[in-house]
């Protein structure tokens, strides 16, 4: 099944057109496409359209729409924004800092292409649109993935599928939605990086993961040196095979180190803590631990695939 087949009608025209929307300053200066079938180009009064339920931006920069405002002033808006009905109504589906823009500007009418395409679509749409763009940050992607997923009761895979992606990007962004907020509010200020949010999350507990987020800003850590310090904050609070502090006399043993080796490769591979015990015999035990239902969720995914019933533990 390919990908048009998939998303729906006239949508490749459409994702192509939101593509575009990441760099708009450019946008308004280049000619917009021919009209597909299941569109329409229309002139629509700029108070009869709604916003995108689906838009996982909460913030637009004041500076951009202005800018984008006088250059609308200077040569009018020359790319359509791209919408559906909505009962007497319009809706935006991409666009929008176009149709703000042109608000700013002083106009009344903008050209809009109207498509025919259903919630389900257009919250697709919008997920893909907003992949392509740069400027939007990780945990506003993850938000949007995490409502298409509880909104239509699909599985990450089913999701991937769909939107022709891999899931691994879908899970990786979902899983900085567990941080703690403290951990989010530094990414979503760019105070770290989505790496180095990532690296946060093997480590046990919040308060851990809140003093490391910490210790970046200050000292400045490159993803890989937050690695490096998550994976001996993990070694150091666990001990988990009798080995002992820098300060005892006792030296690690090499199997300790390799069995702690491992350890981290499991939480490295997880996302979350993960306890390994073997005894003198061969025999042992793995740990895992979870804080919540979504992470026992997403865990019980990587381990066993996401084709089990969709049921919680409890």
């Amino acid at each position: 099944m390919n990908r048009e087949r998939r998303l729906g009608r006239g949508l490749e025209a459409l994702l192509s057109q939101g593509g575009q929307d990441a760099s708009e300053g450019q946008l308004e200066h280049e000619a917009h496409a021919a009209t597909q079938p299941g569109e329409s180009l229309l002139k629509l009064n700029v108070y009869e359209i709604d916003t995108n339920p689906y838009q996982p931006r909460t913030e637009f920069d004041a500076d951009e729409i202005a800018n984008l405002a006088e250059s609308i002033k200077q040569h009018g808006l020359l790319q359509p924004i791209v919408v559906r009905r909505s009962g007497e109504r319009y809706q935006l589906i991409a666009g929008e800092r176009r149709w703000r823009a042109s608000i700013q500007a002083g106009l009344s009418e903008l050209p809009a292409t109207v498509q025919e395409v259903d919630d389900r679509q257009v919250a697709e749409i919008t997920i893909v649109e907003n992949l392509q763009r740069k400027d939007l940050g990780p945990l506003e992607k993850a938000a949007s993935f995490q409502r298409y997923l509880e909104q239509y009761q699909t599985t990450q895979e089913e999701l991937a599928g769909r939107l022709s992606i891999d899931r691994s990007t879908i899970a990786n962004l979902i899983r900085l939605l567990e941080l703690p907020d403290g951990v989010q509010q530094a990414l979503s200020e760019q105070k770290i990086t989505a790496g180095h949010a990532r690296a946060l999350l093997p480590l046990g507990e919040e308060h851990q993961q809140v003093a490391v987020c910490e210790k970046i800003q200050r000292d400045q850590l490159s993803v890989r040196a937050t690695e490096q310090l998550v994976s001996e904050t993990n070694r150091a609070e666990d001990r988990p095979f009798g080995v002992v502090g820098a300060d005892d006399p006792a030296p690690r043993s090499p199997r300790d180190s390799q069995l702690a080796s491992l350890e981290q490769e499991f939480r490295a591979a997880l996302g979350t803590k993960v306890d390994v015990r073997q005894s003198a015999t061969g025999k042992g035990r793995i740990t895992i631990h979870f804080k919540n239902h979504e992470e026992f969720d997403r865990v019980r995914d990587l381990l066993s695939g996401p084709s089990h019933p969709q049921q919680h533990y409890g």
